[in-house]
Formats: structure tokens, C-alpha cells, sequence
């Protein structure tokens, strides 16, 4: 037998209804902010990943699904969505109109360890705003982020926030660190003893050093900040103040790709299995070191995976449902069944039948499978007299409906 590649999962059932369900209501939410839908191609050129996501990330370094085609080419499937989407938007000139406001949903591929929330191929939900260099930008970002949580009633998720400045201030904080850590460096992972002159700003948020007192008491980012740099985030905690959305001053928050700078941010929940949910930030350099234009560019992603972990944890109801609305069950009728079933269809009702050889007995099992809110009766009679026998399923009640009157009747009661 043929299994599914360690690290994937099949999505059916249940799940798959939580899947639809998220997936819908991201897609409202972002509507809702005049956001539009973009999909890019799950291969692209690996140069784009290792010059967009950073060769000392740990997703370039260690996590890549990269192959060479036929042509000698290297190619990488992609494992995550920024840098994709700044490809197309420079391939396709989209940043003529700005500003310029996408939401993207799909899966990305990374190889790791495959652990809860963790997967090789993860799905992913987020959002790029292109044009905009202002701080009313970064809050909107941060405001689609929560109010989509809180539609999905994810009430206890920290949003944790931070500024790594820009390229000058994190050059001198890059230097401190270096001088920082080298001291004990050999007490760290070998991670972390690779990171140390590549880029030191991620040994705060390792895995495995986090948590130490030196990694704890390390210099602090917003100690280097510029005056335009705190001043900027400052309007940015002004703007969430504003608007009601709970956050917290994290000093060591870098997030894992290369091209952040200024504002980043991150969503945790309460629970230790799952912690982070997503995040995101400001990469106003991103365009312009793959070779477009100069355009501020600031965005987010949700681990898709980890949220439906935590509607699980808190075991919250989705409104989503596999129940059909009429099942139509037919004695000797399947023809004449088959067309009333198309008709039902085309006025907007979830419709299904027997499209096998069962008993009535059977039928009857079968539409209690589908959860049938009403069953249509067809016999020989209800044919010749176009009238049907239509029973609530709930209360087991029957009643009589002519062909004309059979739509309005179900207009009523459904």
C-alpha cells in the first residue's frame, strides 16, 4: 500500500469543513479591508528564495525543497509566500497602482521536523500591502489580523510587536551583539555558534538558547532605534491603542526571514504545544534587492495547520455543516427522481439521491447519513399525480406539496 509522505496530511471530513470555514471567512475579512486574491506558482527559481527570504534564514539553510529540472535549472518549491508574490507584483508591473493590497492562501513546503503544528507541507494564510509607507499601514495590517481571530473566536491570542530599525541601526546593534555573545559562545547550539557573525539577531529567538539569562539580558533593539525609528513606532502603538487591540512590547521578537525591517510582529496563544499562530511585518527593501522598484511593503501569515490546532484545544464549533437540505428518495423513479433533484439544485438547495440500486430501507439510512433536513418521497403515485410526499425529518411529520408549490414550500421552511 501506498502512504502519504511523512510530514502531510489528507484533509476530509471534519477537517476538511474547518478547512473551507477558515478559508471562507479569511476571505471575507480580507474583502471586507479591499483586499484582492493573488496565487502564485508553487515552483519558482531558488535564486528568488536564497536573495528574497535571506541565505542565513533558517528556511534557505536548512529547509528548502530545492531539485534541478531537465534544463539544468534550480528550482524550489516554495516555502512561504512574501517572496513569491514580490515577484509577481515586479514580473507583472502590479506596482503602477498603489497602493496595493493582496491576500494569498495556499500551501508552502519546508523541510523540518514534522511535530504538532509543524508540517512539511504547511498551508498558509496571508496578506501583502505594497505603496504605503505610513504607520496607519502597519496598524491596518495588525487590525485584518486580529479581527479575523476574533471572527474565528480566538479571543486569548498575544499580539507581540517590536522595531529592529532599519538597515543602519541594525548594523550597530548586529556589531554589539557579535561582541555580546562571542564571549560565551561555545555554550550555544551549533545553530547558534553558525548564527553569531551571519546574523546574530537570531540567536534571541532560538529554539533551543531562548530561554537563557544571558539570551534574556542582551542588549535591546529599541535601545539603538533612531529618532525617526521610535517616533514611527510609537504612531504605530498610538494607532492600536486606537483602535482597542491588546499588544505587548516584545524587545526580542526578529522574526525568521531576512527582509524585515522596522515593525515586526507575532501572534502567540497560551498554549505551550502550539505557541506562535503567525506574523508578519514591514520589508520596505524586499522589491528592490530582487531588482523592482523602491516600494514600501508591509504584511502578515497565519500557519494555517496551528490555527485549526487551536479551535481544537478550545474545542470551538465552527458553523459550518455537512447536512444536505432534501434528500430525494424514489421507488422505481430514479429517472423522473433525477430530474426534480437538477431542479432543486438549480434553485440554490444542497440536494442528493440514490444514485445506486438501494432499497427503500436503505434510502432511509442513507439520508439520515447526510444528515437530510427534508426527504421528498417519489413513487409511481406522487408521479401521476404531481404531488409529493414531503416528510421533516426532524419531527417525522408528512405532508402533501403539488409540483407547483413544491419550491415555495421549501422556501419557507428552510
Amino acid at each position: 500500500m501506498i502512504q502519504k509522505i511523512k510530514g502531510t496530511y489528507d484533509v476530509y471530513g471534519s477537517l476538511s469543513l474547518k478547512h473551507l470555514y477558515i478559508k471562507s471567512l479569511f476571505q471575507n475579512v480580507c474583502e471586507n479591508f479591499n483586499y484582492s486574491y493573488i496565487e502564485t506558482p508553487l515552483i519558482e527559481r531558488s535564486e528568488l528564495f536564497h536573495r528574497g527570504v535571506g541565505e542565513t534564514s533558517d528556511i534557505v539553510t536548512k529547509e528548502t525543497y530545492d531539485f534541478v529540472d531537465r534544463g539544468g535549472r534550480n528550482n524550489t518549491i516554495r516555502p512561504e509566500g512574501t517572496a513569491g508574490i514580490a515577484r509577481a507584483v515586479i514580473e507583472n508591473k502590479m506596482y503602477t497602482t498603489l497602493p496595493l493590497k493582496l491576500f494569498y492562501m495556499g500551501s508552502m513546503f519546508r523541510y523540518e521536523r514534522p511535530q504538532k503544528g509543524r508540517y512539511r507541507e504547511l498551508r498558509q494564510l496571508g496578506i501583502e500591502l505594497y505603496g504605503s509607507s505610513d504607520e496607519m499601514a502597519d496598524a491596518e495590517t495588525i487590525n485584518l489580523a486580529t479581527t479575523f481571530l476574533k471572527e474565528l473566536g480566538l479571543k486569548d491570542v498575544v499580539v507581540k510587536i517590536n522595531s529592529i530599525g532599519g538597515v543602519e541601526t541594525r548594523k550597530k546593534y548586529r556589531e554589539d551583539l557579535i561582541k555580546y555573545f562571542s564571549k560565551n559562545i561555545d555554550n550555544y547550539c551549533e545553530d547558534c555558534k553558525e548564527r553569531l557573525n551571519k546574523n546574530p539577531l537570531r540567536i534571541l529567538d532560538c529554539k533551543i538558547d531562548a530561554d537563557k539569562e544571558e539570551v534574556k539580558n542582551a542588549p535591546s533593539i529599541l535601545d539603538y532605534l533612531n529618532a525617526e525609528e521610535k517616533e514611527s513606532f510609537e504612531k504605530i502603538k498610538k494607532y492600536l491603542d486606537d483602535l482597542d487591540i491588546k499588544y505587548e512590547v516584545d524587545n526580542r521578537l526578529v522574526r525568521g526571514l531576512d527582509y524585515y525591517t522596522n515593525l515586526v510582529y507575532e501572534f502567540t496563544t497560551p498554549y505551550k504545544d502550539i505557541g506562535s499562530i503567525g506574523g508578519g511585518g514591514r520589508y520596505d527593501n524586499l522589491l528592490s534587492s530582487l531588482d523592482g522598484p523602491e516600494v514600501p511593503a508591509v504584511g502578515f501569515a497565519f500557519g494555517f495547520d496551528r490555527i485549526v490546532d487551536v479551535l481544537n484545544e478550545l474545542e470551538l464549533e465552527i458553523p459550518k455543516t455537512d447536512e444536505i437540505d432534501v434528500y430525494v428518495l424514489n421507488i422505481d423513479q430514479k429517472e423522473y427522481a433525477f430530474n426534480l433533484v437538477n431542479t432543486l439544485r438549480e434553485n440554490g438547495y444542497r440536494v442528493d439521491m440514490n444514485i445506486t440500486s438501494k432499497n427503500m430501507k436503505a434510502q432511509f439510512k442513507e439520508a439520515d447519513r447526510y444528515k437530510a433536513k427534508y426527504l421528498i418521497i417519489i413513487g409511481e403515485e406522487e408521479v401521476k399525480e404531481e404531488i409529493y410526499t414531503v416528510r421533516d425529518n426532524l419531527t417525522k411529520e408528512e405532508i402533501k406539496v403539488s409540483k407547483d408549490d413544491l419550491i415555495d414550500y421549501l422556501d419557507i421552511n428552510l
